[in-house]
């Protein structure tokens, strides 16, 4: 596995961008739970820079936000969202990048499938803490309360995506 400079930068933007997005939300009032802004660097880094950066990048961002921030707690929150951003960042780079899925049905699979994993991450950290994590409380976090962050992501992921492609074709034409 050869590592290059330029996908190190690129990955360290993303990770960079999901401590300031969160940040920016929280400051004036947007909550993260709600407009998920730590998902969408994870998202467009799966996707441009593939499934190994992808994975990276989702799991490192949750605790370095913990760390520097407070938010999200380390757990159980941060710990479920490092293992649902990891699979976001995994699996949009691999079905977009290696198996060449239409950008929307891999930003979707990705979605259900991090969101699954979640899902399983809370309920298990929590019933190991003795709180409940029952149907109602998954599909309520994951579904309903972030609804417009997946509104966002749903618009905004493949209009940026197909931008930065744009962008690398024509810089690769022009040299």
């Amino acid at each position: 596995m050869k590592v290059k400079t330029n996908e190190m930068v690129k990955a360290s933007l993303f990770i960079a961008l999901g401590l300031i997005l969160p940040f920016a939300f929280h400051r004036i009032g947007m909550g993260g739970p709600i407009f998920l802004p730590m998902h969408i660097p994870v998202l467009l880094c799966g996707f441009i820079l593939g499934e190994r950066y992808g994975a990276i990048v989702g799991f490192i961002t949750p605790f370095l936000n913990s760390v520097l921030t407070g938010m999200p707690p380390i757990y159980p929150i941060a710990v479920a969202m490092a293992l649902e951003l990891t699979a976001y960042g995994f699996i949009t780079g691999y079905l977009y990048k290696k198996k060449n899925v239409n950008l929307i049905i891999s930003l979707i699979i990705s979605m259900l499938i991090g969101r699954l994993i979640s899902g399983i991450a809370n309920y298990i950290l929590l019933s190991m803490a003795g709180k409940p994590y029952a149907l109602k409380m998954f599909i309520t976090a994951s579904f309903v309360k972030p609804i417009w962050g997946i509104i966002i992501q749903l618009i905004l992921i493949p209009i940026v995506v197909k931008t930065v492609e744009k962008y690398q074709k024509e810089s690769t034409i022009n040299g």
